[in-house]
């Protein structure tokens, strides 16, 4: 059995291997692949929900031109874009009032075919919407995605609104408009409800008014949209006393800002835990090659989930 040492190695083997072959970029790998990934040319693009919903906006922030592609899931995301059916996905990945999107996170830590390329901030803002000559006293029960639903409670709660869960907030409003009960309402955008004929019964019934959703974008090809400035990683140090902080020194001793550091259970491995690490730093920079190669000696299992240009301004 290898020793630690040694499982650090081939993970930071595997690292490496990664930058060398995927985050660094040629000019002639841009030329070739540049207008693909950059929406320059038709292309599919995946996304969990249907149309109107927030994901097909961050599609649209990304990849302009593209086609997009509806999912019912974010694993069927990760499946179409894994066997080529889609040219890229864009899955979510956190809100700042409702955490993280975990089964976004536990599908990149089980994927080795698939690099975070690219975000998005989409801007949220929640609407009750109802049928036609609904009143907003009538409402009993509100449907929507379980993150929306999370965002809304304040608002849900003071009104004695049961939250039903279901698989998109686009979908909630479609399926509000086909069943025509004045006592059911949809969480969703306005725009949503505005397509499908529905009447904005309260706006911006989230709890937190600046409400913003993290988007990533996903694709079998490595080559990112635009310079990279930003690199995400998991890991699992190990069962010593002070690993966690040998992990996370070399960092901070290159100057190298974190915004973020997460733990979540470990698949198969009751009671310990992975490190989800978002760096603002390119993972070719010299400073996080030379990092990485530190944090592996502490760690048993390291991956770079992708390097990739930081969101601008939310859309």
């Amino acid at each position: 059995m290898p020793s630690p040492g040694a499982a650090s190695g081939l993970w930071l083997e595997v690292v490496m291997a990664w930058v060398d072959g995927g985050s660094r970029t040629t000019e002639s790998s841009i030329g070739r692949d540049a207008g693909r990934l950059l929406g320059f040319s038709a292309m599919h693009v995946a996304y969990q929900g249907e149309p109107g919903a927030y994901s097909e906006r961050a599609v649209l922030a990304l990849f302009p031109d593209a086609e997009p592609m509806p999912c019912e899931t974010v694993r069927l995301v990760f499946s179409r874009v894994t066997s080529g059916e889609a040219d890229a996905g864009v899955v979510p990945l956190e809100n700042s009032q409702a955490g993280s999107v975990n089964e976004t996170y536990d599908l990149l830590q089980h994927t080795s075919m698939l690099r975070i390329v690219g975000e998005a901030m989409v801007r949220v803002d929640h609407a009750l919407l109802g049928v036609p000559g609904a009143r907003l006293e009538q409402v009993r029960r509100a449907h929507s995605h379980w993150q929306a639903l999370a965002q809304c409670e304040e608002f849900l709660s003071s009104l004695q609104i049961v939250p039903v869960p279901v698989h998109d907030t686009a979908g909630a409003a479609r399926m509000i408009a086909e069943r025509g009960d004045r006592q059911d309402a949809a969480i969703a955008s306005v725009e949503a409800g505005t397509a499908l004929g529905l009447s904005v019964l309260s706006e911006r019934i989230q709890t937190e008014k600046e409400n913003l959703t993290r988007f990533v974008a996903i694709s079998t090809d490595a080559t990112g949209l635009g310079a990279a400035d930003k690199t995400s990683l998991v890991m699992a140090v190990l069962d010593e006393p002070g690993s966690l902080l040998a992990s996370l020194q070399p960092f901070a001793e290159r100057a190298i800002n974190l915004h973020k550091l997460e733990s979540r259970p470990r698949r198969g491995k009751a009671f310990e835990y992975v490190f989800y690490v978002d760096l603002m730093a390119a993972a070719d920079s010299p400073e996080v090659e030379d990092a990485l190669a530190l944090v592996a000696q502490h760690t048993s299992f390291l991956r770079v989930l992708g390097s990739y240009r930081s969101a601008g301004d939310p859309v």
